[in-house]
């Protein structure tokens, strides 16, 4: 049979494994193959190719999904390293690894029990994974009852995957094994250890950090940047939300299945309400006149802003809240990417020079009339919305580019208080399986701009890696430049978001780009029970993307 990829044409005895296939084309491609996909169709390379000829695409680690293949694999490599090095450990009990969150280009990881992340084992179990890699140890699949799973599961002592696995409606479980070591894992795999020579093991705080290539370095290791602020807020709202017994997806289900879903929305809503007004009590001592809200694309920026500025009257002051996006410029005179496409995400997009001039105005006591950016027209509009300030007037200014120094240049740096925003999932899928903040982002973004945009979620898609690059390069390097950060993750919102964004996904067609993305958010949305939308406070930061908000957030 012959299959073509990168162009070329090579012929291939039928029974042949893509893991031969990309053998020959490897050849053609600077980095390592690690997926063979063909249409809509995703292959393992262990698998057999299908007998016919054909044309194919080979994913690598530049590529999103074959990224998330390549951390899935050194992540399963790691625990069962790690389960290696500790066996005849005494302290054994109680022992597990759990994947927390991402850091400073890492993932942040930490150990239950008594054993300790200390640089001697991290240096131990480091040495182990290289030695399995030498070893070339394959990672074998194979289909199990769910039954037999959660057994096997509660045996082992990891009760997520076990709880996970209950609420599953579909009856059978595939497991990865390396050597006698099965564990769940959410996607693919590459076909052995020896594909994954690029790794580290950082000891950082109470744990450690696990350094893999990403999509922009496929092909070496990211420096690892240490981000204690982004820390803190991440440990915050993860420890409150294993305090409060939602940890998991399989937690969060069991209190959905319980009928505790309003209890734990009155829980998050007050303990994120609790944060905004400590924020404000910050900002009223310090008596900053020029508040800063920054955060990347669907954080909640809006809804901070206005619910902010509630608590500042509450406290006695006149707070104005001004969004940045009404100073875009005009949608033909906004830069261009590399591609030709409209770069949104660009600080270029922003009228700097209006923008300094009237807040710099507004300060002074003058009186500005204030713009509106029309989003269905691309044009900024003027409908005589003038302000000027008195005394006890606060400017409240939220936008994605809110903390990079050209945004406030004319502003004195006395007045100016500066907060970060972001969506940081403060749960997982189970221990091992983490639910990647982008993907919550995401879903948010898409519920919004079909609600207010009329984008489908394939105009979502298209537009999420000029996102993502323009987050990447404007807002990531900024946020510790913030005075406080903020986690507006809502603990329950995935069981929400589901019920809008579901029916977007399954729009978009076999044929289209988007559907591998579409699929793969699909079956990580089936592992969640759903919570009614009208069960939402009006003037939760949800509502800002769901609709139905009491704070005219659009």
């Amino acid at each position: 049979m012959k299959i073509t990829a990168f162009g070329k044409t090579g012929e291939f005895e039928r029974g042949s494994t893509w893991l031969d296939v990309a053998g020959y084309f490897q050849q053609f491609s600077p980095l390592r193959i690690l997926l063979a996909r063909r249409g809509s169709k995703l292959y393992e390379l262990p698998r057999e190719v299908p007998d016919r000829d054909m044309e194919v695409d080979f994913l690598t680690g530049k590529d999103k999904i074959g990224s998330m293949t390549y951390q899935r694999s050194a992540i399963f490599l790691m625990i069962r390293a790690f389960y290696d090095v500790v066996k005849d450990d005494p302290d054994r009990e109680g022992f597990n690894v759990i994947i927390d969150f991402t850091l400073g280009g890492g993932f942040y990881c930490y150990l239950t029990g008594k054993i300790k992340p200390t640089a001697e084992l991290l240096s131990r179990v480091k040495a182990r994974m290289e030695d399995f890699v030498r070893q070339a140890l394959p990672f074998s699949k194979r289909s199990v009852r769910k039954d037999e799973a959660m057994n096997y599961f509660h045996e082992m002592g990891m009760v997520s995957k076990e709880s996970l696995f209950r609420y599953r409606l579909k009856g059978h479980v595939n497991l990865y094994s390396l050597g006698d070591f099965e564990n769940y894992f959410y996607g693919y795999m590459v076909p052995d250890t020896s594909f994954l020579t690029l790794f580290d093991l950082i000891p950082y705080a109470k744990g450690f950090v696990l350094l893999l290539p990403t999509t922009s370095s496929p092909d070496r290791l990211p420096e690892f940047r240490p981000m204690d602020k982004l820390y803190r807020v991440q440990m915050e709202s993860s420890e409150w939300a294993k305090g409060i017994g939602v940890g998991s997806i399989g937690e969060l289900n069991e209190m959905i299945v319980r009928g505790e879903a309003d209890h734990l929305i009155l829980m998050q809503e007050a303990f994120f309400e609790k944060q905004i007004g400590n924020i404000a009590m910050q900002i009223a001592v310090e008596k900053k006149k020029c508040i800063l809200v920054a955060g990347p694309s669907s954080s909640g920026k809006t809804s901070l802003s206005k619910r902010l500025s509630i608590h500042l009257q509450a406290l006695g002051f006149r707070p104005h809240a001004i969004s940045v996006d009404n100073y875009f410029r005009n949608r033909e005179l906004a830069p261009r990417d590399e591609n030709g496409k409209y770069d949104f995400e660009s600080i270029e997009c922003v009228d700097l020079e209006l923008f300094n001039h009237d807040m710099s105005a507004l300060l002074s006591g003058e009186t500005v009339q204030m713009p509106r950016y029309n989003f269905f027209t691309g044009e900024r509009e003027y409908k005589g919305d003038f302000l000027r300030l008195s005394e006890g007037d606060i400017l409240v200014i939220e936008g994605i580019h809110c903390l990079n120094d050209r945004m406030s240049a004319s502003l004195p740096d006395s007045a100016k208080f500066r907060i970060y925003i972001s969506a940081l999932t403060q749960l997982n899928i189970d221990a091992h399986n983490r639910i990647p903040t982008t993907d919550g982002r995401l879903l948010r973004r898409m519920v919004r701009d079909r609600r207010t945009r009329g984008y489908s979620a394939q105009n979502t898609f298209a537009m999420w890696p000029s996102v993502r690059r323009g987050e990447e390069k404007n807002i990531f390097p900024n946020q510790e430049k913030a005075d406080v950060m903020v986690n507006s993750s809502m603990v329950y919102e995935l069981p929400v978001l589901k019920l809008f964004a579901v029916p977007l996904l399954f729009q978009i067609s076999k044929d289209s780009p988007e559907f591998l993305e579409a699929r793969r958010l699909l079956k990580f949305l089936d592992y969640v029970l759903p919570i009614s939308p009208e069960r939402v406070p009006q003037n939760s930061i949800l509502r800002e993307f769901i609709g139905g908000s009491c704070l005219d957030v659009g």
